[in-house]
């Protein structure tokens, strides 16, 4: 699950929390809105601790990014 379902999800839930007042027998909407939240949330929470870290290394208590530079030039001759 990425950030994009996880706000989707949280969407959703919301509009069926809040927002739908329609009775569906033997369902309580607004309830499956929190469980669509609440899976939403903690969808992106996870995204955000597994694919977070990946992006930096912390090198002594510092945040050191890894920055490549390339150099096109041509070999000297």
């Amino acid at each position: 699950m990425g950030i994009g379902s996880g706000v989707f999800l949280l969407a959703v839930g919301a509009i069926l929390a809040f927002a739908v007042e329609y009775d569906v027998a033997g369902i309580e909407l607004s309830v499956v809105g929190w469980i669509l939240m609440i899976a939403g949330a903690l969808g992106i929470i996870l995204f955000l601790t597994v694919w977070g870290p990946r992006r930096r290394a912390v090198d002594g208590g510092t945040v050191v990014e890894e920055r490549r530079s390339y150099d096109d030039r041509p070999p000297a001759p």
